[in-house]
């Protein structure tokens, strides 16, 4: 979380960051406490991640690419649906019957977003938008990681100006109950 350059740079280095987190839920076996463990560690920046798009990548699409509503549309009904599957699998632990099930519909959704983000979006996104620009994204998507929520809120607003009241509050809370918990925390 939060690694610099300008905003595509940064969302793309937090997709391989899950899809390493990913990498190592398949490679264990299933009931692996150390799964719910890992899944618990994608969620929070899975999260955080969508917060950030919501708040600054998907209004920087509506406003500089050509048909950026109806792409942003789309990633947001990703989200919604992502969300929701995290949400699902916060209930679950890793050797309850659905988390597998779960698990592996939260990676295929993401897999899909990430692919049409990185090969559809960014570009387009990458070509009417000026360097300068994207450098100020990501600098906001980085301060916006930093105080988003950890855990799914399918309920709560995903475009601004809503969602960016809402984000610090809901982060704050997650992440003292985060602290006390131990949420994310390999053993």
């Amino acid at each position: 979380m939060g690694h610099g350059g300008n905003v595509i740079q940064e969302l793309t280095t937090d997709h391989r960051e899950v899809e390493e987190i990913f990498g190592r839920i398949e490679a264990l076996p299933p009931g692996s406490a150390e799964r719910k463990t890992l899944c618990e560690q994608a969620t929070m920046e899975l999260v955080r991640h969508s917060v950030a798009e919501e708040s600054y990548l998907y209004p920087a699409v509506r406003e500089h690419v050509p048909n950026g509503g109806s792409l942003a549309d789309k990633e947001l009904e990703d989200h919604a649906k992502a969300e929701q599957l995290m949400k699902d699998l916060e209930g679950c632990e890793a050797d309850d019957p659905r988390f597998d099930t779960l698990m592996t519909e939260l990676m295929s959704e993401i897999r899909a977003h990430v692919a049409d983000e990185e090969q559809n979006l960014f570009p387009r996104l990458e070509e009417v938008c000026p360097p300068d620009a994207l450098m100020d994204l990501g600098d906001k998507v980085r301060r916006a990681k930093k105080t988003a929520p950890t855990r799914p809120h399918p309920a709560a607003p995903d475009t601004p100006p809503a969602n960016k009241m809402v984000a610090p509050g809901a982060g704050l809370v997650d992440r003292l109950r985060d602290a006390l918990s131990g949420r994310g925390k390999e053993g």
